[in-house]
């Protein structure tokens, strides 16, 4: 029954007109973890706000050295299954539109265009005294320059590119102002307790509300942010397809739901919009065991309403 409702889903997406929206859950099987699925970075990391950020210089200092190296880390990952299948659902022309709530820019690198960052991408920086915006890699090379002897090492990052420091390594790192007006210097992404830019909203719920069906990847939908762009599809009578790790806080709202890795949920849909041609027959010597398995093997968890 399970395999029947997910083709049941198979067929929404094929129908087109479907708008992605992605959370971090769609980026942890490229090595991010995410904030509360399986990876549960926010029990033991509390992201960095905007008021703590602009009003404290310590804890400005703390972040910009840990997102130094937490930066790299980012730009390291790769795309994954899931990012691949975004990007070849639009290929097919299936996608009216990529919302993300990530901020890694993985979904561009697996192919993905048009994709609306909701919350900004790490990959840039933003003066807030006079509103330039350069590349990360530009302030990458200015904060080398101006720490030569920063050897701290990270063995993990957290979604908003942060990693934990000892505060001996903190205390010794040096910030750096904007390159035109030496202006306080903030990554281009939407830190917590900021708002995201209303114009950006306006273009999301404009794609939601012309969509044929939202799907939801990877995002437990726990900060309004994300959730409102549920909550206005099933105000229109959108259908809501969700697949994720865990149980969200949009399920209500859902037609669909599915608890499984998205890389292998995603497979499998893909799989389902296009069949593989069957194999050659394979000679089989008598008394022999021939084993198989299908798309579906990988979605044992999959509840779909």
């Amino acid at each position: 029954m399970a395999g029947e409702r997910f083709g049941a889903l198979a067929r929404q997406v094929a129908a087109g007109d479907v708008v992605v929206l992605s959370g971090a859950g769609l980026s942890t099987e490229s090595g991010i973890p995410d904030y509360r699925g399986p990876s549960g970075a926010a029990r033991r990391h509390t992201p960095m706000t905007y008021q703590v950020f602009t009003r404290d210089p310590v804890a400005r200092r703390r972040y910009w050295a840990r997102s130094h190296l937490g930066w790299r880390m980012i730009a390291r990952a790769t795309p994954n299954g899931g990012h691949r299948a975004v990007a070849d659902l639009q290929r097919r022309g299936l996608l009216a539109g990529v919302i993300t709530q990530n901020v890694d820019g993985l979904h561009q690198a697996g192919g993905a265009r048009s994709v609306i960052e909701l919350h900004g991408n790490l990959d840039r920086v933003v003066c807030l005294d006079c509103g330039a915006r350069s590349g990360r890699a530009e302030l990458d090379a200015r904060l080398r320059a101006a720490n030569p002897d920063f050897a701290a090492r990270a063995t993990a990052v957290n979604p908003d590119g942060d990693v934990d420091l000892p505060d001996t390594e903190i205390d010794r790192f040096r910030t750096v102002g904007c390159a035109g007006c030496g202006g306080m210097l903030k990554p281009d992404v939407v830190f917590f307790g900021e708002s995201v830019p209303p114009p950006r909203v306006a273009q999301c719920f404009d794609l939601v509300e012309r969509a044929g069906l939202l799907l939801v990847l990877g995002s437990s939908l726990t900060v309004m942010s994300g959730r409102r762009f549920v909550i206005r599809a099933a105000k229109r009578d959108i259908p809501v397809a969700i697949i994720n790790q865990g149980p969200t806080r949009g399920d209500d709202h859902a037609t669909y739901t599915v608890d499984a890795p998205l890389g292998a949920a995603l497979t499998t849909l893909l799989a389902r919009l296009d069949p593989p041609a069957p194999p050659p027959p394979v000679p089989v010597d008598h008394g022999a065991v021939v084993g198989g398995s299908s798309p579906d093997a990988a979605l044992a968890a999959t509840t779909i309403p």
